[in-house]
């Protein structure tokens, strides 16, 4: 039997914040959620400390090739190679670098991604998008995305939602649905939605119909009483309003609340209008935030065109009177082509709303998602001090985490009923990112991104503007052919990020308790001084999941030649290794639970190891060195 972490409640995070502060998810006044365009993880944080990128131990191995996912077959692409490795877009000299900032990946939509994820060996990306999705940016080219997530949380387990591109995406962000099959909505009312059409009508029996007829998140907001507001300048094709293809919306009274709050191009839903509403503490409660065209990072549109805009955005939250009770969710719609290397934690085959007849008749019965990872920050004074969000999450997590925050407001009726079952049990509802406990109220400090390119009218064009003017179409860099050493493609950064929510794969962990640290290297586990920087190689501990989405692991050390036993004995194979629980309890803590037995691996004073009934709480530390 597979245990999971149960997600945290209302009652939990208020009653825990009433032991020792008075903060709470009651707290919070405002949520402000913003959804900027097609990056993946892997391209934007790949090579951060402390979270699931190029130092992941876990890497999946590819079962054809016995090679781990980082080589991308490229043998129908090139002579000089069968094999490309993620590479630094800007490797071949300063040149590149603002080129890179324009170029595009490849293909996003939901065949090419399908096609790349090659039924989980996730090694076609360069041949079903391109070769230059393997690229990735250092912090010195994103300063301003690192600069926010080394300030907030950073989630490394948030995916897109759907296996597909922006208005999928987008539209299930604001209702919970896509239409599949088997789910809440009846066949006919809109859907299912796979690729992007906006345009009324259908694509085929079933398929990219418009208007949705289901109930959009604002709708339910909006009976129960909820203010509620989206902030947009004008229509924009890839990022505009997804609440226009609703039928509520698109075909209800032209002078509806509905439409003046959602859909309106109005001077109260202006980007104006909310710097000036957070700035003078007047935000909703619930409000989506919807970029320019030209920052809204979708490629060739510049990630630094982007920066601009979202420190803008951030600003004037952190700068405002309500900064202390203004929770802001800022992620990408999906991966746009760009490459990652994490199969997603999807639901068991059949499961209802989820599994589906590919329509396109492309590639059988599957899943529809969650999708590729794609960045998320969480910003308040309760996600504060660069931390990462391990849980698995995707689009549903925001909805979730909105449905909580209405109800510890008092609100009532505001639970959608359109979100398949197994996406409201298994998304995470972003609680256990926030330490109600232990905030942050100190304001941080950016690297200002200069200010995008306009043209002779005064409106903000972007980057790409002059990348056309100056390049062309000569913005992807020379492609690494032959010229690759593992080493070399997989850099990353040393440091740590303390570890927030329920376990998942991917890390180097420290595992810290009463100033010393589990420790490997003698014949049972033992325990040594923490320090600083948690670097110490023999405390660097490696979990390995027994099923996705469960919370059962094996624990080895960092080499991976010992592995503990139910006595805290450490074992030279993985069989001889058992399982433990490792729980997550809210506010950072964790302890360590054996799953045959139940009792607590619990290390005390002077480094002491027990085994006992009581358990000992642990902080958790990610952990990336080259040592």
């Amino acid at each position: 039997m597979h245990a999971r972490m149960v997600k945290p409640s209302i009652a939990l995070v208020i009653a825990s914040a009433g032991l020792v502060h008075s903060f709470s998810l009651a707290d919070i006044k405002h949520v402000v959620m913003f959804m900027q365009e097609n990056r993946s993880f892997n391209h934007y944080f790949g090579t951060m400390a402390g979270v699931r990128g190029f130092s992941d131990p876990n890497v999946p191995i590819n079962p054809k090739t016995g090679k781990p996912v980082w080589y991308q077959d490229v043998s129908t692409l090139t002579d000089e190679t069968d094999y490309l490795l993620p590479f630094w877009l800007n490797y071949a000299g300063d040149e590149w670098k603002t080129r890179t900032q324009c170029m595009n990946p490849g293909s996003n939509d939901w065949a090419h991604t399908q096609s790349a994820m090659n039924n989980g060996s996730m090694d076609l990306w360069a041949v079903h998008s391109a070769p230059q999705a393997l690229g990735y940016f250092k912090k010195e080219d994103i300063p301003f995305h690192w600069a926010l997530a080394e300030a907030y949380t950073v989630g490394d387990h948030y995916t897109a939602s759907i296996l597909s591109n922006t208005d999928p995406n987008r539209w299930f962000w604001q209702s919970g649905s896509i239409n599949v099959p088997g789910g809440p909505q009846p066949l006919g009312s809109g859907g299912i939605v796979l690729d992007d059409n906006q345009t009324p009508g259908c694509e085929g029996e079933n398929l990219n119909c418009v208007p949705l007829d289901w109930p959009a998140v604002a709708e339910i907001y909006e009976n129960a009483g909820v203010d509620w507001r989206c902030y947009m300048n004008k229509w924009d094709y890839a990022t505009n309003n997804g609440f226009n293809y609703f039928n509520a919306f698109m075909n209800g009274p032209a002078n509806s609340s509905l439409r003046a709050r959602g859909t309106d191009f109005s001077a109260q839903n202006s980007l104006d209008a909310f710097y000036q509403d957070a700035l003078n503490g007047t935000l909703p409660e619930v409000s989506w935030v919807f970029p320019p065209g030209s920052l809204q990072e979708h490629p060739p549109r510049a990630p630094v065109d982007g920066a601009w805009l979202m420190k803008s955005l951030v600003d004037a939250v952190i700068h405002g009177p309500d900064y202390n009770s203004t929770v802001f969710i800022i992620m990408y719609d999906e991966a746009g082509g760009f490459a990652d290397h994490v199969w997603p934690f999807h639901s068991p085959y059949g499961t209802p709303g989820e599994w589906f007849q590919d329509p396109y008749n492309e590639y059988g019965y599957t899943f529809s998602g969650p999708g590729v990872r794609v960045p998320l920050f969480l910003i308040s004074p309760f996600t504060r001090g660069g931390k990462v969000f391990t849980e698995h999450a995707d689009h549903a997590s925001q909805i979730l985490f909105v449905e909580e925050f209405l109800k510890a407001k008092g609100y009532q009726n505001i639970t959608t009923g359109q979100m398949s079952d197994w996406r409201r049990k298994h998304m995470s509802n972003l609680l256990g990112a926030f330490d109600f406990e232990n905030p942050d109220f100190s304001i941080p400090e950016f690297p200002q991104p200069p200010t995008p390119n306009k043209d002779s009218n005064g409106n903000m064009i972007g980057l790409d503007a002059y990348c056309n003017a100056e390049y062309g179409g000569d913005v992807v860099p020379p492609i690494p052919y032959g010229k690759q050493t593992l080493e070399d493609a997989l850099f990353y950064e040393d440091g740590f990020k303390g570890v927030r929510g329920a376990l998942t794969e991917g890390r180097h962990l420290v595992f810290e308790a009463v100033g010393y640290a589990l420790t490997s290297g003698q014949a049972k586990l033992t325990g040594t001084k923490a320090t600083a920087q948690h670097e110490n190689p023999d405390q660097r501990l490696v979990v390995h999941i027994n099923e996705l989405g469960g919370n059962q692991f094996k624990i080895s050390n960092d080499k991976g030649d010992q592995w503990l036993g139910e006595a805290a004995d450490w074992y030279p194979s993985e069989d001889q290794g058992c399982w433990y629980y490792i729980n997550y309890l809210g506010n950072g803590a964790y302890n360590i639970q054996q799953v045959n037995g139940g009792k607590y691996i619990n290390l005390k004073g002077a480094g002491h190891i027990s085994i006992a009934h009581e358990p000992v709480n642990y902080k958790l530390y990610s952990v990336s060195y080259h040592d």
